[in-house]
């Protein structure tokens, strides 16, 4: 019998070493190229062109960073980007809940059918060309309301965040409209404050998928004073010469700046949600599963 226990326990030990090797390699992956960039930022000229620059920045040079934080369009961007994503995170929010929560009644005559055509929708979608024509038909060209409304809701949100709430005891509900509390009182009182874990791991989904958007920005968005920091990004790194911000350079170093540059364009684009992550970590993974727990 102690044999047998003392192999399990040698198996069990040698699935969890596989598994953190596993997870090992694939935080290598994911860490390794995010150093390299950092390395990129703020490493010289020279040592660029050189290729010594791998995990580790050479010869630092922050000359990179003065560039792209005294350029007032990407300063603009990045504000413009905050209060968009912030705006965008709050309206999508308040009406997943609004769709969310009549859905877990059963009492809802055509709730199936309903869950039916969300569900439709993460298959099935009209496409690009139909949904242009549609802004374009709402008069939200040129406006930051063509980054916010075609995207109001998820449905893969909205189905989690059903699945949330179903898992709130009816008990509770039901107690609440014995002491006389009305539909919208029950939601803000009790549901809401026990569904904290999903709405942060939602509100994080929509955050993050709103600041790292470019693609309808660069559809519906012409003027280039409204362009999302993810858009500017875009243009930067696609332009090998980044004239714009390498203008004040001169001729004779044009052609070794760009790297550091993009780098640099980089890290200010992706820091913002790197810090905001943390905040919401512990509850990612509970609102996940617990959400997941009903159907």
């Amino acid at each position: 019998m102690n044999n047998a226990v003392l192999r399990k326990t040698k198996k069990f030990r040698l699935i969890d070493a596989m598994i953190m090797l596993i997870i090992g390699v694939a935080l290598l992956i994911c860490l390794l190229p995010f150093l390299h960039i950092i390395s990129i930022s703020l490493s010289s000229k020279h040592a660029i062109l050189s290729d010594l620059v791998t995990i580790f920045p050479r010869e630092i040079d922050f000359h990179a960073y003065e560039i792209v934080f005294t350029d007032t369009r990407m300063l603009k961007s990045m504000g413009l980007t905050i209060v968009l994503t912030v705006t965008y995170t709050v309206v999508s929010m308040v009406m997943s809940i609004c769709a969310a929560y009549p859905l877990t009644k059963e009492r809802l005559k055509g709730r199936k059918v309903f869950m039916l055509l969300i569900v439709f929708t993460m298959f099935f979608s009209g496409g690009l060309i139909p949904e242009y024509l549609l802004v374009k038909q709402l008069g939200m060209l040129d406006n930051l309301a063509s980054l916010i409304v075609p995207g109001m809701i998820s449905a893969f949100n909205l189905i989690i965040l059903r699945s949330f709430f179903s898992s709130v005891p009816v008990s509770l509900e039901e107690s609440a409209y014995l002491d006389g509390s009305s539909h919208i009182g029950t939601l803000i009182r009790i549901v809401l404050p026990l569904s904290l874990p999903a709405l942060a791991t939602l509100s994080l989904f929509y955050a993050v998928s709103r600041w790292n958007g470019f693609m309808d920005a660069l559809f519906y968005i012409t003027h280039a004073d409204m362009y999302p920091i993810q858009l500017k990004l875009y243009q930067v790194v696609m332009n090998s010469m980044v004239t714009d911000l390498t203008a004040q350079e001169g001729a004779s170093q044009i052609e070794s700046v760009p790297e550091s540059i993009k780098a640099a364009s980089i890290m200010f684009a992706t820091t913002p949600i790197l810090i905001v992550y943390p905040w919401l970590q512990r509850y990612f993974v509970s609102g996940i599963m617990i959400g997941a727990v009903k159907g």
